[in-house]
């Protein structure tokens, strides 16, 4: 009992956001229950988004009902690679990306072959629910894939890695970069065993690296030296994640943004419940990045002008 008191108050003093903390000091009296649908809807976000010029994926189609599912050729014909996803999901749950179709087989990010009926039945357990937010019905959204940016084919295995920027009040508090793994099949899910990078919110550069909690400093798969990632077009990141603010309204949310090739970065998602772990990516609490942000940051600005404030702020 004295032992967990003892580490709950270090923990305390380096500045660590906890669960609770979060919900109910942050959480709660940041973002509007009426809000969330915004978010948890990747469709509704998308559409969102488009109408304030971030820039997003391009949708390729919508499948709402299991009489639909068997018209999936024709909805991606023309298309060699594709992702789907549920509208409703959560933690890359169900998100199936087909790096290559044959007119045969679908190939996945992770090197399997599927066949038409495998992911017929892979759409139609996400109409059910099965990786929906409470099990409830869902939608199937089909879009474009983010066309890998070379400037990071060393740093991740097969899947494309995104940046999660936690935005607070309209300001970027604490990013980090999440690269795929051969034990997280090509996703870039920390919870699957994918490495998650800290990054420096000023440059984009590594500041720490960690996968299942551990230091590391080489991607397990490629060899890739992790201190050498500098995220480019960087401003542009961020300025994604104070775009979601306004968007959305959520004074606390986690940007999901990946970097395409030919178009740019792009915004994947937004989450109204970011999680935690980026704190152990970047070896520093989010809590006192919360607290300086509310006691130094100015209130009123435009997103460009709070993107600026950040990139030249000194403490």
């Amino acid at each position: 009992m004295f032992e967990w008191f003892r580490i709950a108050k270090k923990l305390k003093e380096q500045g660590v956001l906890g669960m609770n903390d979060r919900n109910y000091s942050v959480i709660a009296k940041c973002n509007k229950r009426s809000l969330y649908t915004l978010v948890d809807d990747k469709v509704k976000t998308k559409k969102l988004a488009n109408e304030v010029n971030i820039n997003t994926p391009k949708m390729i189609g919508i499948i709402e009902h299991q009489y639909q599912v068997k018209n999936l050729l024709d909805i991606v014909k023309g298309y060699k690679t594709f992702v789907i996803k549920p509208a409703h999901g959560s933690g890359g749950k169900g998100v199936l990306v087909i790096k290559e179709y044959d007119g045969e087989f679908f190939y996945s990010a992770s090197g399997d072959r599927l066949t038409f009926k495998d992911v017929y039945q892979h759409v139609s357990n996400t109409l059910s629910g099965l990786f929906s937010l409470g099990g409830k019905y869902d939608v199937a959204l089909i879009e474009e894939a983010v066309i890998f940016s070379d400037v990071f084919k060393n740093f991740s295995y097969h899947g494309v890695p995104d940046v999660r920027v936690i935005v607070y009040k309209g300001y970027p508090a604490m990013v980090m970069m999440r690269l795929a793994t051969q034990e997280s099949g090509g996703r870039a899910n920390l919870h699957q065993g994918a490495v998650g990078v800290g990054l420096d919110v000023k440059t984009g550069a590594t500041l720490n690296a960690v996968m299942h909690n551990k230091p590391i400093l080489i991607h397990p798969d490629t060899g890739a030296n992790l201190l050498d990632l500098k995220v480019p077009f960087w401003k542009e990141h961020l300025l994604i994640g104070a775009l979601a603010y306004d968007m959305t309204g959520l004074g606390y949310l986690g940007a999901d943004i990946v970097l395409d090739k030919n178009r740019g970065p792009m915004m994947l998602e937004v989450n109204a419940r970011p999680g935690l772990a980026i704190q152990i990516a970047n070896g520093c609490g989010l809590k006192s990045r919360l607290e300086e942000i509310d006691k130094f940051y100015p209130k009123n600005l435009i997103a460009k002008e709070r993107i600026d404030w950040v990139l030249n702020y000194e403490k």
